[in-house]
């Protein structure tokens, strides 16, 4: 969508605090599955390693995503107590959406990955599922940028039904082949699993419903900021609390794996005295 020219003070602030929110959200969760990775068995730390590494990539993203904004924009007027009262586009660039395109097409084939790496499947199988996902994942992004950034209703709609395509037979793998692949899973982990896979569609989801509100006649500076406060929490979430999950799996296989793990982890586990 086209850059909106003005924002009230309050618009301003709004997404600019968001932004802000998921820069640190994305930073301190890097440092945190870093530090934890010794936590898990050695066969489960690449799955934590490349949660680590979704967050890096989407802590990047929003730092240049913060800066664009702020650059894009400019106060103008003045409240009551000296606050502007509004934000000018500045004349040039304007506020690069793309980025988080970059993002995205980089962090959802890792998300995918790490999904099947923490659960430590037969080989056969883990590589028949990651053929499957990351390609039809890449493909989802691309096929759904061209219609992010036009003004055109009907070359948005199109792009979007093409880029429904590879999100649906991923939908499909997710709930039905990876069912049947992870059936003699611990309990927990297969509910945990359960979880991931409902984090995914729920956050995902919104992207969707932002990339039709021009289609709705939803736009100017409300939808604008709408657009901006959903992708960023719905980054968080399917980012951050995915890669905690994942961090939580990955300590639960190594426990069920291993007595002497999980004896020494319990030993570990701060009183609760």
């Amino acid at each position: 969508m086209p850059n909106v020219e003005m924002l009230t003070n309050g618009q301003f602030q709004a997404v600019y605090n968001v932004l802000s929110l998921a820069l640190a959200a994305m930073g301190a969760t890097t440092v945190f599955l870093l530090a934890a990775m010794g936590r898990v068995l050695p066969r489960y730390r690449i799955a934590v390693v490349v949660s680590a590494m979704v967050c890096l990539i989407a802590a990047y993203h929003y730092f240049r995503i913060f800066n664009s904004f702020s650059e894009a924009y400019e106060a103008v007027g003045a409240g009551t107590v000296g606050i502007a009262s509004e934000y000018q586009l500045v004349v040039g660039e304007g506020f690069n959406e793309g980025y988080r395109y970059v993002d995205w097409l980089l962090t959802v084939p890792l998300l995918l990955f790490e999904t099947i790496a923490v659960l430590a499947l037969p080989a056969a199988v883990r590589s028949s599922l990651l053929w499957k996902l990351i390609p039809a994942s890449a493909l989802m992004i691309i096929l759904g940028y061209p219609g992010e950034v036009t003004a055109e209703i009907a070359p948005k709609a199109i792009w979007g039904a093409l880029s429904t395509i590879p999100f649906i037979y991923i939908l499909y793998v997710l709930f039905v082949e990876l069912s049947k692949a992870a059936k003699t899973q611990p309990n927990q982990v297969g509910k945990d699993l359960a979880g991931l896979r409902w984090l995914l569609l729920a956050t995902w989801g919104v992207y969707p419903i932002s990339y039709m509100f021009p289609m709705f006649g939803l736009d100017g500076a409300d939808a604008f900021v709408w657009r901006q406060v959903g992708y960023s929490l719905a980054d968080v979430l399917a980012k951050c609390l995915f890669g905690l999950l994942i961090y939580k799996i990955a300590r639960e296989k190594s426990a069920v794996d291993s007595a002497e793990f999980a004896e020494s982890e319990m030993k570990a586990a701060p009183s609760s005295a």
